[in-house]
This record gives structure tokens, sequence and C-alpha cells, in this order.
């Protein structure tokens, strides 16, 4: 019998708290240890009994939910053949608020999930307990098949792509879109840099990600990419060098003709429960510049993607999957993959390298 996922409470308000209890009591699979009120009692806890989980504030007085984040990881990594101990921030809508998640995510932080502020607290409770639940059981089921704390290594380049070049090269591609969600800031973090050096045509974000958090994530990219990278706006121009970012809370789509392709946005009922949602901007790419797409499905829950992808295959554009020893969740990645639409499967340190690789031998066809 699998042993229950101990959870770590941490937030400074004793009345989320109690909510947060209230939200997780009863699940068989889920037992609470611990509810405290600082980073300081929280690591305190982690040293004395590590839990499997965390739900970590964002914003407390004191030692903040990333301040904390980067402790409790330096605790975790210091032991001998430490446990890992997964982290779930919970934020407040506010602009302080999604800056610090989106740097936590980028340091390791598992996931996040917003403090509900409707009207209704039945509503308010159900909504936090999907979330949270879904995001702590995902967490756990990661942490109990990864050695390291909040981030697995990434590995050495062996096993996973070809020895030898792919039988279908990518296109030179007019335009990049890519899909990501559980793990998609660090990827995107990682991986973008090196994709702006090689790849000069436009590129386009999902990740999916409520409002307020896509302004943060696109200025976060953009200091380390060191490219234009900004949150999309209807009605923009497709630009060489820039990489645009879908809006939380709309979908993103390209629309024609290609040599003028320009931004469109709407509110569109979810797909796969996503808005943004990947299969919603690649199915456009596809629409818009037929074979000259390369699109990159990266980390994340869910399937959201896959529909897209074949679109995309449909039209002659070229797919790459982010491999499961780097994903965080080989959710929507291990989707495509399953539904024969990835043209190859690579670690997330050679993702960049072969979108670029791969437009060099279509030039030289």
């Amino acid at each position: 019998m699998v042993e229950p996922i101990k959870v770590l409470i941490v937030d400074d308000s004793r009345l989320f708290r109690s909510v947060l209890e209230e939200v997780l009591s009863g699940e068989a699979d889920v037992s609470v240890v611990g509810s405290v009120f600082s980073g300081e009692k929280a690591l305190e806890f982690v040293r004395a009994t590590p839990p499997d989980v965390i739900t970590l504030d964002v914003e407390m007085p004191g030692m903040n939910g990333l301040e904390t984040l980067r402790q409790i990881q330096q605790h975790v990594q210091s032991r001998p053949g430490h446990r890992a101990v997964g982290v779930v921030m919970v934020s407040a809508f506010t602009r302080r608020g999604a800056d610090i998640t989106i740097q936590a995510l980028e340091a390791g932080a598992f996931d996040f999930v917003t403090k509900p502020s409707g009207a209704s607290r039945e509503a308010n409770l159900a909504t936090l307990r999907d979330e949270v639940l879904t995001r702590i059981r995902a967490c756990a089921q990661r942490a109990r098949h990864r050695s390291t704390a909040t981030r697995p290594p990434t590995p050495r380049a062996t096993g996973t792509r070809p020895a030898v070049p792919p039988a279908r090269a990518a296109p030179a591609a007019s335009v990049v879109v890519i899909g990501a969600s559980t793990g998609g800031p660090r990827a995107l973090a990682d991986m973008l840099p090196e994709l702006c050096e090689h790849v000069r045509v436009p590129i386009l974000i999902v990740q999916h990600m409520p409002p307020r958090f896509t302004g943060s994530l696109a200025e976060s990219l953009a200091r380390q990419a060191r490219r234009t990278v900004v949150e999309a706006s209807d009605g923009m121009a497709l630009q060489a060098e820039t990489v645009y970012v879908a809006p939380g809370g709309r979908h993103m789509v390209i629309r024609g003709p290609s040599a003028a392709a320009r931004i469109g946005l709407n509110d569109h009922p979810p797909e796969n429960g996503c808005r943004p949602s990947a299969d919603v901007l690649f199915r456009s790419a596809a629409a818009v510049f037929g074979g000259s797409v390369t699109s990159l499905i990266l980390t994340g829950m869910g399937r959201d993607g896959t529909a897209g992808l074949h679109a995309i295959k449909r039209a002659g554009g070229y797919v790459i999957a982010q491999d499961e020893a780097t994903s965080v969740v080989w959710g929507m990645p291990g989707s495509a993959v399953e539904a024969g639409v990835a043209d190859e499967v690579l670690p997330l340190n050679r993702i960049a390298r072969a979108v670029a690789d791969g437009m060099q031998r279509s030039r030289a066809r």
C-alpha cells in the first residue's frame, strides 16, 4: 500500500492555512503533516521531518517564498542520499506575486496555484481543491521517481537523439511555435537563450498561465534571452528576432497571409481545459505557414498540443518533443510521441541546436 503524500502548508495567513487544511482533509492519499506561518518555521520543519510536498506562500513577511524555496533546496541537496521534496507555490493575483512566482518556477518550484478571490466561498474551495490536489499528486509522483529535490539534472546527451540525422529534415521555418505547461518556465529559461542565438524567425509561445503572470514571464525571458520578448497583443505584426508569449486567459492565433502575418487574440472557449491553448496556436500556424512551421512541445501535464501537431504534420511542418528524462511532467510531449506526431524526441539541452541543424540541412538540399 502506498503511503499518503505528506504535505507541509506554509502561509503567513492563519485563515488561508485553515482553508488549505480543509481542502486537503478527507483525501485518503494526502496527509497534512504540518502547517506553519513563515519561511523560517518551514526550514525548521524540513530539517526535522522532510515532507513529500510543500505548499509555499509566495509573499510572506521576512523570508519570502522565493528565498524559502532556495533555502529548502540548499538544505535538501546538501544531505547525502537526499529525498526529493516538491514545492508548489501559492500566489496572489498581484504584480509582485507574479514576479516572485515566475522566479520561483525558474528556480525549480514544481508549479503554482493562485489564491481564489471569487464571491462564493463554496466555488473558491472547489476551485482550490481541484487545482491544489492535481498539483500535489503530480508533484509527489514526479518526486518519488527523482533523486534530486526540485530540478532534474540535465542528462548527458545520450540515447534519445538518433545517431544519424532524421530521415526528414526540418523545414526552413518561417515561424517556431512552442507549447508548454508544468515545468515550462524553467524549460523556456534554459532553452530560449540558445534558440534565439540560432533562430531569427518569430517565436510564439503558449505557456499555460493565468492573466498577469504571462507578462512577468515575458519580462523574465527577455532578460535571459537578450531578445525582444513581449506579451502578445491583438493585431501585432510578426517580426523577426521577436518572441511572443500568449497572454494568460486568451487564445493566441496567427492570421495570414504569411507574408504579412499578424497575431490575433480571442476569448473562445478553453480547449483541453486551457486558455491559451497550444492546439489553437498550432492549428493557426499550420493554416498560415503550411510546411514552414517548426513546433516544439515541452514539459507539461495533459494532452494540449497533440491535436494541433497533427495539423502541423499534415501541412508538412516539423515537430520536436522534449524527452521524458528532462521533462518535469511528460504529459504533453508524451502524448505527442504516443500519437506519432513527433519527428524527434530530444533532451531539453539539445532542442535549440536541433532546430538550427534542421534548418541548415533543409537549406542545403
